[in-house]
């Protein structure tokens, strides 16, 4: 009997591309996988879930997998897509008891993981969970059904798509529930955006639990017949050398890597270590990663250092990195152009094709309207950023109350907007805006923070956090800073910073910092308290917990008539 998988967007796409190009690529083992194998894999195992569920209809249920990063990983989220189910990836890094949580609050139906998360997956089954999820180890793919007819078949949609879960920063974590159009318009968004294409091949180091591992750097290749390489967990050594092997003797086989996209903790660490390498590996990575070989190199997920872009330009000998905007609610929804010159320091620029933006006035509520984006006094008018569209997420899972909260009906009658509690301003730049990109065009979006942690109130007046951070980042003394608030009733809250300083700066002051800054940042702008730790936690994109930080550097840096 021929192997059938459903008329999804994504497998008409896989179907399409040549079944003998690569998809995955493991890079320690070298093993390959085309696409022709690919989709016949996909179908067994989409077979395989039905059989095990006992019925052929299996719209909408949650199905959690732990599987590590490479081709079973995407095999995996394939058959369940194959399914009409949400698929629901799990961190093999998360404690069991976060897993339960996630779990229980998605009401998944199965588990399903690798012979090497086989463990952890018990445990996490082992409390008695709500509706006694079934646990189904994930078959090991080998490749080889090149030649093997797979049909497409039935309804091009259904209940199923994809739940992340967000990071939790200020409570539980929320499902985000993301409907297999809504992924589609994602991919489809950056392939328009981005120009992937089957001979771009990209280097894979990212987590798979969120938005940027999964729809940017997985879907979309798809998509696009794009090759896939995973190479992690993420390892500077290990990148630099598989960066450098296409253009070091002996290791021809291996093709350049094209497209990179990370956060910006990875361009800094790569950054800081590439003069540890060998003359000879140093000449070949500077090679690999020139405008010549290396098409596109992306960062996001955190804001961008100025000095961290123009140390990779120098380093790359002229590559820019292109930053974006997006969260695990939206995808990608800002983006600069391929163009060089719409990659303006510190902006994210334009809504990306399908996408519509607005900035809605956080003082006054109102839509900033293109030409009002300075007021009376000649002031910038910070606005959050509010979106609609296809790309945008359905819901909250179970969390009606959360749904309702976040979104706000549009007054034209076009559908609702979603809240993103980021905080922008728009800016005119003479410079930018004229490629052949018709969607990257206009004023350009620079982020201020986030509306909860990064806009600081102090004195009366507005500061962001992103702002400060950058112009620290920018002296010879710093490596790490974080901009917070802390709270103060005299002032509401006073500008805090957390500072890792560069190895060999012995001391610095805070007097130190104030001279630095004087002639950058307006007085009111700069840290009136300050800290030098040895780490600032982050969470697996590169994020800081703002509010957890405070509470633990700056305790004892409260007024004490705040409260």
């Amino acid at each position: 009997m021929a192997s059938t998988l459903p008329r999804l967007p994504i497998f008409e796409a896989i179907a399409k591309h040549d079944p003998h190009s690569t998809v995955v690529v493991h890079s320690g083992s070298g093993r390959r996988f085309t696409y022709g194998e690919l989709l016949k894999d996909v179908a067994d195992a989409k077979d395989r879930l039905h059989k095990e569920a006992g019925t052929t209809s299996m719209d909408g249920q949650r199905i959690a997998f732990l599987v590590e990063n490479g081709y079973d990983y995407v095999v995996t989220l394939l058959s369940i897509l194959g399914t009409h189910s949400i698929a629901l990836p799990l961190s093999p890094a998360f404690p069991v008891h976060e897993l339960q949580y996630i779990m229980d609050q998605s009401q998944a139906s199965m588990l399903l993981s690798s012979s090497k998360f086989e463990t952890k997956a018990l445990d996490v089954l082992k409390s008695g969970l709500e509706g006694k999820p079934k646990l189904l180890q994930v078959e090991k793919k080998l490749g080889g059904a090149l030649h093997t007819k797979v049909s497409l078949e039935g309804p091009s949609d259904g209940k199923g798509g994809m739940m992340l879960y967000t990071s939790g920063t200020t409570n539980r974590p929320k499902g985000v529930l993301l409907p297999e159009s809504v992924m589609t318009a994602q991919s489809k968004s950056l392939q328009t955006a981005w120009n992937y294409s089957p001979s771009d091949h990209l280097l894979h180091v990212l987590p798979l639990h969120h938005i940027h591992g999964t729809i940017n750097a997985i879907m979309t290749p798809l998509f696009s017949g794009s090759s896939i390489e995973f190479l992690f967990p993420f390892n500077v050594k290990a990148v630099w050398e598989r960066l450098a092997a296409p253009f070091l003797p002996g290791s021809e086989n291996k093709e350049p890597v094209t497209f990179f996209t990370v956060v910006p903790t990875v361009y800094n660490r790569l950054l800081s270590t590439h003069d540890d390498l060998s003359p000879e590996l140093q000449a070949a990575t500077k090679k690999a990663i020139s405008p010549a070989n290396m098409r596109l190199n992306i960062s996001g997920s955190a804001a961008l250092p100025t000095p961290t872009k123009q140390a990779w330009s120098t380093l790359s000998d002229g590559n820019v990195l292109l930053e974006r905007y997006g969260m695990t609610e939206v995808g990608m929804a800002l983006s600069c152009g391929l163009s060089y010159s719409d990659r303006v320091d510190g902006s994210v620029g334009w809504p990306l094709p399908s996408v519509q933006a607005r900035l809605v006035d956080t003082e006054t509520g109102e839509v900033i309207l293109p030409g009002e984006e300075i007021n009376a006094a000649g002031q910038e008018r910070d606005g959050e950023i509010q979106l609609r569209g296809p790309t945008i997420f359905k819901e909250y899972w179970r969390n009606p109350e959360a749904t309702r909260k976040e979104f706000v009906e549009g007054e034209d009658g076009q559908g609702r907007w979603f809240k993103t509690g980021d905080v922008a301003v728009r800016r005119n730049v003479p410079s930018a805006g004229h490629s052949s990109q018709d969607w990257a065009h206009g004023w350009m979006y620079f982020i201020r923070g986030r509306k909860s942690a990064d806009i600081i109130k102090t004195g009366g007046e507005k500061v962001s956090a992103l702002e400060v951070e950058r112009e620290l980042l920018s002296l010879p003394q710093i490596a790490e800073a974080a901009v917070v608030a802390v709270p103060s009733g005299k002032w509401g809250q006073k500008v805090g910073v957390v500072l890792i300083l560069k190895p060999g700066v012995p001391k610095w002051s805070p007097m130190d910092m104030r001279r630095a800054l004087r002639d950058r940042l307006a007085n009111y702008k700069i840290p009136q308290i300050m800290r030098i730790v040895d780490d600032i936690p982050k969470n697996a994109m590169g994020k800081i917990n703002k509010k957890q930080l405070v509470k633990e550097v700056f305790v004892e840096d409260f007024s004490g008539d705040e409260l």
